[in-house]
């Protein structure tokens, strides 16, 4: 038994940033456990080797049949390895709109309110921006400009403008709404991860054990609170124990996950799969929420744009060699360029719709490989009413969730979506998009809703921002308090996107880095 202070469940977007939070002072002994690899490859150093990156990084669930989307099963391709998601994803670096944070506090979330989570959002980055009001410089989280973004995506931004939709050069400054070129967490035409950023540069310290390639099992609770977790590596079962208690950072899906095979979810969810309950807790596993996408594709010969082609190929192998040499060129790119975000609800309190541009042809979430050159155009449905649900597919820590997001399940979801589905197709007939003779891959008579709606309902599925399965709130039966502290096991916090009580207007990983730091400092003031 190798006995710590605190032991750090994941080494994710949140874990990583909370792990350096507790063990940067050098006070306590830290051991941050992480299911997947170090993720220090090429594929996650190259932003533009996404594509390529291997299944060993991926934990590529996939869901239940959902019942608005015809039955299909979805996919959610999620990050494992160091830097979790941060290490695969698009890079975008969205935090929300500071209503979301406003609302949260409104919810019973008391110090969630914007003014308390703007410093955090500060204080971790490094912004091309400057110093200011808005943003922050020094912090290890580099957030800069796109090296080299196509022309096409700049395209997309202009015929919005010519739509009367404002160009927006700073989503997260005075105001989000508006189109333009996202920031991104990259340093030097590098993914800058939050491994990269959070533990590469304290991961030396005698303090913080980095444990990787280790799947927890379960968390150690003894009388009501929680003491280590049993892990397994290769074939070995280990018991970690920690004095301070277990911060749980595994994600949307595995956070849950780890907390029902531990004994701690819904009572009759634990029995039906052989496990006995410490505490019987609906919400865990509850109240999934997740960014619903709808894609079309153009076809678009451009040297620019990638594809599956040999000429293209060819230009990548090029763009390879530059990158290694300079890190500059079309594998600087963060595929999801471009985009930004408008109110179609007038009632709306923000922003309720988000694009994004993608400088490929994307079908079937990038799984199929195809030959045409292209761009894909998205638009996603930002505070969905649906909600969806994570389980167990059994008692085996090894095998994946059981996960179903419901997507358009409640109607406003995809009243919304045809609107911005129309509004998505009227951008690509506007100039100077329209002008560069881009083939619609899949052409309907986007003035038929009903048509639209069939679309929708065959190709629609996730941008990859689950959260809410441990929800924060002031109630009992709220997975956790405001300070991240568990409800009902003592000295256990959870430090993810799960505790989301409601999805954000955007992107999640900046959210979920900002939720860590936090998690961090609570923990630390719980313990002294």
């Amino acid at each position: 038994m190798q006995q710590f202070d605190i032991i750090v469940v994941g080494g994710g977007s949140a874990g990583s940033a909370a792990a350096a939070r507790l063990a940067e002072d050098g006070k306590r002994r830290v051991c941050l456990v992480e299911a997947g690899g170090k993720n220090e490859h090429i594929f996650t150093r190259t932003p533009g080797l996404i594509a390529m990156m291997p299944d060993k990084s991926n934990w590529a669930y996939d869901t239940e049949p959902m019942d608005a989307l015809n039955g299909r099963v979805g996919y959610q391709p999620r990050g494992r390895g160091m830097g979790g998601s941060s290490a695969t994803n698009g890079m975008v670096y969205i935090r929300g709109n500071p209503w979301d944070y406003d609302n949260w506090a409104d919810l019973g979330c008391t110090g969630w309110a914007w003014k308390d989570v703007l410093p955090v959002f500060k204080r971790q980055e490094n912004s091309r921006h400057g110093a200011g009001e808005h943003h922050g410089v020094g912090g290890p989280l580099h957030v800069n400009k796109q090296i080299e973004p196509c022309h096409v995506g700049e395209a997309f931004v202009a015929a919005a403008e010519q739509l009367q939709i404002p160009r927006n050069d700073d989503f997260n400054g005075a105001r989000q709404e508006g189109m333009g070129i996202y920031d991104v967490t990259q340093n030097n035409g590098e993914r800058w991860s939050s491994a990269r950023a959070f533990i590469d540069p304290i991961k030396d310290q005698p303090n913080l054990e980095i444990k990787t390639d280790a799947l927890v099992e379960r968390i150690v609770v003894d009388n009501g609170r929680a003491t280590g977790v049993v892990i397994k590596r290769g074939r070995k079962q280990e018991t970690l124990h920690a004095s301070g208690g277990v911060v749980l950072s595994a994600g949307a899906f595995g956070s849950p996950q780890i907390l029902m095979l531990s004994g701690i979810g819904p009572s009759e969810e634990l029995l039906r799969h052989g496990i006995d309950v410490i505490l019987d807790k609906p919400a865990v596993g509850a109240d999934l929420q997740d960014h619903c996408d709808y894609l079309t594709g153009y076809e678009l010969d451009d040297p620019s744009l990638f594809g599956g082609s040999l000429k293209v190929a060819l230009r990548v192998a090029k763009a390879f060699v530059e990158h290694r040499l300079h890190r500059t060129g079309m594998l600087t790119t963060n595929y999801a360029e471009s985009g930004g975000f408008v109110t179609l609800r007038p009632d709306a309190p923000a922003p309720d719709i988000q694009f994004h541009f993608i400088r490929a042809i994307i079908q079937n979430h990038g799984r199929d490989k195809l030959k045409e050159s292209g761009f894909s155009l998205h638009v996603c449905v930002l505070r969905p009413e649906s909600r969806g649900w994570v389980k167990l597919n059994s008692a085996n820590p090894a095998d994946a969730p059981a996960i179903n997001p419901n997507f358009l399940s409640d109607p406003r979801d995809m009243e919304l979506m045809i609107d911005a589905a129309q509004l998505m197709n009227r951008i690509a007939e506007t100039p100077p998009l329209s002008d560069l003779g881009a083939k619609d891959r899949n052409p309907i008579d986007y003035n038929d809703r009903a048509a639209v709606e069939a679309r929708i309902r065959e190709v629609a599925d996730t941008i990859y921002h689950p959260v809410g399965t441990c929800r924060m709130g002031p109630n009992a039966d709220d997975v956790v308090d405001p300070t991240l502290a568990f409800r009902g096991i003592d000295n256990l916090w959870v430090a993810d996107a799960s505790i989301m009580p409601r999805l954000v207007s955007g992107n999640t990983n900046a959210p979920s880095i900002m939720i860590g730091e936090r998690c961090g400092d609570f923990v630390k003031a719980a313990l002294g």
